[in-house]
């Protein structure tokens, strides 16, 4: 295991902003009759913000991290870079990756830190390696304090193998307190987003399932804490939310209720590849679904329920659909076939639409990104533009399937996202 001096790493998912420039986003109430002051990173770099929302997606042009000279000698690259995180935390861009010989389950997995005030000088600020795989990175920040999650798993590339959550406290460059084992040993944590006053932790348990149509199906969790270190359900006494195919899945949340996608790889009785719900405000864990033959994987959303946005992988199959719609095999058969038919076909990161009202996704365009594509993450900037941090085969290169792709290089980039006009 490598560590920095002290410990090991903190990250945030409450993005905190320089407090001269702007407020801490989870401890803040705007004042909604304000100007608002422009994103620190609009400041340095105003090249980034440009762009004004217009009546389609505005995407930037990517700028590729990593592998690249930018990055200190002490983040190594190997072939695959396919899990990332980013966030803003006291006039930096953190940013988590992980590194492999390919896509798959690897003892030679490293996780990497590194650090930006302008998106050109990257600072090293740490690694983890554990002698097995490590993905799910999550940076959190509440109070001033940043923090990194990460799932531990196995070695063996054909199987999941959950081994823990670590959740570890940022110091200073290269200082990380000692890792602490988080939440159940069989436990994922997607995605863990900022609250007023606090943080909501989402995820799925009995991810040793996910791949084999066992029938006893996958947890879909929220937990929620008021000070970053003890979690909570997020509602009653238990965090399951519901027991069902679904696995990794993102919401958007105000005072109007709540709206989540959800990939159903493993399927249920609904059918095979994803469910779009919604929520009151005050019972958000009550979800109302409808099921898409989509399959949205790494899902990401951004907006409000009224005005929501999905990042995730597009099939780019004929239907651009998972579920075959093969209801006379068995359960177990149709995931068989659904997954040998979904690795043949390269994918796309891709921004989608969400409809509140009915519970519909709808392609908008697609980000750069070709074969092995998508698992995003955004930064709000203000004015409706994000700082949208993703991974992809070379986009120069073959397009390849994705079963191919998913063994060869992978590099991560930024670009400005800047969404319509409302």
């Amino acid at each position: 295991m490598n560590l920095l001096p002290p410990a090991h790493l903190r990250h945030p998912v409450a993005l905190c902003l320089l407090a001269a420039a702007a407020a801490c986003g989870d401890d803040a109430t705007p004042d909604a009759s304000a100007t608002p002051d422009p994103h620190p990173l609009c400041v340095t770099r105003p090249d980034l913000c440009q762009s004004l929302p217009s009546s389609e997606p505005i995407i930037g042009e990517p700028t590729v991290v990593a592998p690249s000279e930018a990055l200190p000698d002490a983040a190594v690259s190997q072939i695959a870079h396919n899990n990332l995180d980013a966030i803003w935390y006291e006039g930096r861009v953190f940013l988590a990756v992980r590194t492999a010989p390919s896509h798959f389950a690897s003892a030679r997995t490293e996780l990497f830190v590194v650090s930006s005030a302008d998106l050109r000088e990257w600072r090293f600020e740490g690694s983890v390696s554990l002698g097995t795989d490590i993905r799910e990175p999550n940076f959190a920040t509440l109070n001033g304090r940043l923090w990194l999650y990460y799932a531990v798993l196995g070695d063996n590339p054909f199987a999941f193998e959950p081994q823990g959550v670590r959740r570890m406290e940022y110091f200073g460059p290269e200082s990380w307190s000692e890792p602490t084992r988080v939440f159940a040993l069989d436990t994922i944590v997607w995605r863990i987003k900022p609250r007023e006053g606090g943080l909501d932790a989402i995820g799925y348990e009995g991810g040793e399932h996910i791949y084999d149509v066992s029938g006893e199906g996958v947890g879909e969790v929220w937990w929620t804490t008021d000070d970053g270190e003890t979690w909570r359900p997020k509602q009653g006494d238990s965090a399951v939310v519901r027991v069902s195919g679904g696995s990794e899945y993102d919401f958007v949340s105000d005072d109007s209720g709540v709206l989540v996608v959800a990939r159903n790889e493993e399927g249920d009785d609904t059918g095979f590849g994803a469910h779009v719900c919604r929520a009151d405000a005050d019972t958000p864990t009550d979800w109302e679904c409808s099921a898409d033959s989509r399959k949205y994987d790494s899902p990401l959303m951004i907006g409000t329920p009224d005005d929501a946005w999905l990042i995730a992988r597009r099939n780019l199959s004929p239907t651009g659909e998972y579920d075959l719609h093969q209801d006379g095999l068995s359960r177990s058969d149709q995931y068989r076939n659904y997954q040998l038919d979904y690795w043949t076909y390269p994918k796309r990161c891709s921004l989608w639409r969400v409809d509140r009202d009915t519970l519909t996704v709808d392609l908008a365009v697609d980000l750069p990104s070709s074969g092995d594509t998508c698992f995003p993450e955004a930064i709000p900037l203000g004015d409706r533009r994000y700082l949208v941090f993703n991974y992809t085969s070379p986009l120069d290169g073959e397009d390849l399937s994705w079963q191919v792709a998913q063994g060869g290089p992978t590099q991560i980039y930024w670009l400005v996202l800047t969404l319509p006009a409302p």
